[in-house]
């Protein structure tokens, strides 16, 4: 239907991985209010292990406030209310017993706009290792520190700067560096909104390669505008739209036999 040359992985995902293969993270039934408006609406979706899992649809949509939803992002929010279930390893992270602390560590965010703290480029990574208590030593931290920077593919840029201001970094790298920041915490799942749209080609096409890296040791849930960018990091594809989830299927699926003709109507730039 689609003429998806280079946008697709070579490696295109099977229905049969989502049957065979046990989900991280489960959303069971999922509604969300901001006070009495209704943003979300029965979503029901699995994300399945070492796997990339783009969220799509117009802005406005939901996706971002699922997203925020996975790790409990909205509970900052005044006034919200989440319904229905999400598991994360089989437990519920909506119960009442639950470490918001931990369950940030496990289920990490990378946000939009790159936002460093005002402090050193080491400072940043070890920010979390410290507030955590992962490390017992400044050369357990070192390590961590450079870990992070080299899965981050950081630290041949800034392995001679470690004591400068991260503000100091180029965007992308900036971006690189949130996302290093992450990973020091060792997070289950790795939670990406949009965070190409304030970069421009060359800085996205690394973090989209970073992504390809990534996905061998973390899963990963990004939301994207970009449709020819979820075509090329993703193996699985949630289609959102006025507070509903579509379509949920393998990437290639998606993108070339979608069943629902919204669906299909969105993709090929009908409507949208």
């Amino acid at each position: 239907m689609l003429n998806l040359h280079g946008w697709l992985p070579r490696e295109s995902s099977k229905i049969g991985d989502m049957n065979n293969t046990q989900p991280i993270m489960l959303a069971k039934d999922v509604d969300f209010f901001y006070g009495p408006s209704k943003a979300l609406s029965q979503i029901n979706i699995e994300v399945l292990p070492q796997k990339v899992t783009a969220l799509i649809g117009p802005s406005g949509c939901g996706k971002s406030t699922f997203l925020r939803c996975l790790n409990r992002m909205n509970d900052t929010i005044p006034g919200t209310q989440v319904t229905g279930t999400i598991l994360l390893d089989g437990e519920d992270i909506y119960a009442a017993d639950v470490d918001l602390a931990n369950l940030r560590q496990r289920v990490g965010m990378v946000f939009q706009k790159p936002n460093p703290f005002p402090q050193t480029i080491f400072d940043n990574i070890a920010f979390g290792p410290r507030v955590l208590g992962l490390t017992r030593s400044n050369i357990e931290l070192s390590e961590i520190v450079e870990r992070s920077l080299r899965g981050a593919a950081l630290w041949d840029e800034v392995k001679d700067s470690l004591r400068h201001d991260a503000m100091d970094l180029s965007l992308g790298q900036q971006q690189r560096l949130c996302i290093a920041r992450v990973l020091a915490v060792e997070p289950e799942v790795i939670l990406m909104d949009e965070p190409c749209s304030a970069l421009d080609p060359i800085a996205t096409e690394r973090i989209e390669a970073l992504i390809h890296e990534l996905k061998s040791e973390y899963t990963i849930v990004i939301v994207t505008h970009n449709m020819q960018q979820a075509a090329r990091v993703s193996d699985f594809t949630g289609f959102f739209w006025l507070g509903e989830l579509v379509e949920f299927s393998p990437t290639t699926r998606m993108f070339t036999q979608p069943e629902k003709e919204l669906t299909e109507t969105y993709i090929t730039g009908r409507m949208g």
